[in-house]
């Protein structure tokens, strides 16, 4: 088990670095892959000691070390989590392949619901293929028949499509992104149409605790205030998925 955690660790923070840049530049138009890695601030090139996962950005004080500015924390945030999904995928998955599939599902959730709760923006390059692997992959993580994950990710777009079309209709502006839509479908590709009540039940209560946060911190909460709905359903994966097990343990 800490062998498996260890490595799980390892490959989480090179990973996680990665990623780190790319919720930080890709919504801005900057080139994620080309180039070498600089300061988010001042564009200078960091240099080896300036590229280890976490241990940099601390012993720099979390600051450039070339102008003094603070760094993004998206980074030390995904490179953790990113670390930690790791940790728990390797550690606890039966074997290389379950272990492999979680921690691509884990991965992906953590992106997508930073760049959610940063940009409100949940790209199509990250959610269809997050659908494609729940049908390959998804197996060795999730005991789910293939038709139930047909099913999921059908329902799972349909409903918020739905939702999104009627909110359109009723309002006359948008309410609910489709990207919303197409990460529940590929959630559903995962987990299940079964899963998808109990997921939209606990995304909902962290989105009233989201604005309950946010009326204390700022005195109240605007009607057209934007929610990050597909970083709720990212959080709410999880616990749908442990739900789940239990109940068909049962």
């Amino acid at each position: 088990m800490l062998v498996g955690a260890g490595i799980g660790v390892g490959l989480g923070l090179i990973l996680g670095s990665f990623l780190g840049a790319l919720v930080t530049r890709w919504p801005t138009g900057r080139s994620v892959a080309a180039g070498r890695s600089c300061c988010d601030t001042c564009g200078v090139a960091l240099r080896p000691r300036d590229l280890v996962p976490v241990l940099s950005a601390l012993l720099a004080g979390l600051r450039c070390r070339s102008c003094g500015a603070r760094i993004d924390p998206v980074h030390m945030a995904m490179e953790v989590g990113a670390a930690a999904i790791g940790a728990i995928g390797f550690a606890f998955a039966p074997d290389t392949l379950a272990a492999t599939a979680w921690c691509l599902l884990g991965w992906g959730l953590l992106t997508l619901a930073l760049l959610d709760a940063r940009h409100f923006w949940l790209p199509d390059a990250l959610t269809l293929p997050l659908a494609f692997l729940g049908f390959v992959v998804g197996p060795y993580a999730t005991d789910v028949a293939m038709p139930d994950r047909g099913i999921g990710a059908a329902a799972g777009y349909g409903v918020l499509m739905a939702v999104s079309l009627a909110y359109r209709a009723m309002r006359g502006r948008e309410g609910l992104g489709w990207g919303d839509a197409k990460l529940l479908g590929a959630i559903g590709a995962w987990a299940g149409w079964q899963a998808l009540p109990f997921l939209l039940l606990v995304a909902s209560l962290a989105g009233l605790g989201w604005a309950g946060w946010l009326a204390v911190r700022y005195g109240g909460v605007e009607r057209d205030r934007r929610l990050p709905l597909g970083t709720m359903l990212c959080l709410a994966t999880g616990p749908a998925l442990w739900g789940e097990t239990m109940l068909l343990a049962a």
